[in-house]
């Protein structure tokens, strides 16, 4: 007899096949007919127990089943076929603006490691609706990956941005990764951006005891019918409210509202007093379009959202424009480039992309984004168009 158990994998038992949980907010499903061409078996919430087999045979076929489920992976949010990125994937974490890591040369790391959200607001830059593809990433793989860059950056002010194409709060190892980030004897800062729909206050008192350092809250509007329409989804301000209360008592807290011309702006006054209220800090993002996120209107010129701030910062006595310096941001010693602009590479596609046509190719450590490609395996000569920020774009040729 042996037993399977597993600490990241949950099993439900079906008619004809067993639905398999990762990381809770992921499945595929294994037929029970190639289940049984193992042994007879026991389904269990954690683990699977087959008999009349030795512990080393039953684990070789099950993880054969398993590496199959994994290419058939889904996000149970929305259906979305799912990219799992663990460090014997040859996936690199650094490339993609969606995933991993993103450097943009300062001593701010973003970190990314996951995609999908619950909520869709009117606003977003990311439409969840254009992306058929989500990624998910193997917490010590990404914990791995993000020391190196930190020890590379010869700095000691490092902070870790947990920010997602998304909500972070689905990633179920985020108490893990920040626990581990929080080791790094580089990092002073681990800050996590959030809608809060997610938290509550064990999650929260849960965070902060891992080294969480600063709750970047998105709220974008103090009344109940606007603050709904903004979340385009039901959303309960009232609770994200408590919650903000409750944060504002154990760690760092920056309120986060994006100005919506039309459509919030007289809530952003309330914001401002509800940060007052909490002793909060608070951000104001101005409005703008992306070609893939979701535009509702048109966002006014940067001189009327600087001359809006500077009236309520009269107003309010509250500090809203802001520069690098008041967020500690610095520049750092610059992560090099391993391609140029125009130069013509040759790259292995490793996974599809987030967009419809995309495909994603690795070469030298890094990922390269290839819109409207022709392949979906094997190799590929590109022409790269985008090398900003260690972000890489190319063009097949």
């Amino acid at each position: 007899m042996a037993k399977l158990t597993f600490k990241d994998l949950s099993f439900e038992d079906k008619e004809k096949e067993v639905k398999v949980y990762f990381l809770k907010l992921f499945y595929f499903n294994i037929q029970k007919e190639d289940l049984g061409q193992i042994s007879n078996h026991i389904i269990e919430k954690n683990s699977i127990t087959f008999k009349d087999i030795s512990q080393k045979k039953a684990e070789r076929k099950f993880y054969m089943l398993l590496e199959k489920g994994f290419h058939e992976l889904k996000n149970s949010l929305n259906n979305k076929k799912t990219i799992y990125i663990h460090k014997n994937s040859g996936i690199p974490l650094i490339g993609n603006v969606g995933f991993g890591l993103v450097d943009r040369n300062t001593n701010v790391i973003e970190v990314k490691p996951i995609t999908g959200c619950n909520l869709k607001c009117i606003y977003c830059s990311v439409d969840e609706d254009k992306r058929p593809v989500d990624f998910i990433i193997e917490e010590e793989y990404l914990a791995e990956e993000f020391k190196k860059l930190a020890l590379f950056k010869e700095t000691n002010d490092i902070e870790a941005h947990i920010a997602s194409q998304g909500e972070p709060l689905f990633y179920a190892p985020l108490t893990d990764l920040i626990r581990n980030i929080s080791k790094i004897k580089q990092v002073k800062i681990i800050s996590v951006d959030t809608n809060g729909t997610l938290l509550t206050k064990q999650k929260i008192d849960e965070l902060v005891k891992a080294g969480l350092t600063r709750f970047n809250f998105s709220i974008n509007a103090i009344d109940a019918k606007i603050a709904e329409k903004i979340a385009g989804t039901p959303y309960n301000i009232e609770r994200i409210k408590e919650l903000c209360r409750y944060i504002s008592t154990k760690t760092n807290l920056i309120i986060t509202p994006v100005l919506v011309p039309g459509i919030n702006n007289d809530e952003i006054p309330k914001i401002i007093e509800f940060a007052k209220e909490l002793k909060a800090d608070i951000g104001i993002q101005n409005f703008l379009t992306y070609k893939m996120g979701r535009n509702p209107v048109k966002p006014i010129d940067f001189d009327k959202f600087y001359g809006l701030l500077k009236a309520w910062q009269d107003k309010y006595k509250v500090k809203l424009i802001k520069s690098i310096e008041d967020f500690n941001i610095v520049k750092t010693k610059q992560l090099p480039r391993p391609f140029r602009k125009e130069e013509v590479i040759e790259a292995e596609i490793v996974c599809p992309g987030r967009l419809h046509g995309e495909m994603i190719a690795a070469a030298k450590e890094r990922t390269i984004s290839i819109p409207d490609c022709y392949k979906e395996k094997g190799k590929v000569r590109l022409k790269i168009t985008r090398t900003k920020h260690n972000i890489f774009i190319g063009t097949p040729v």
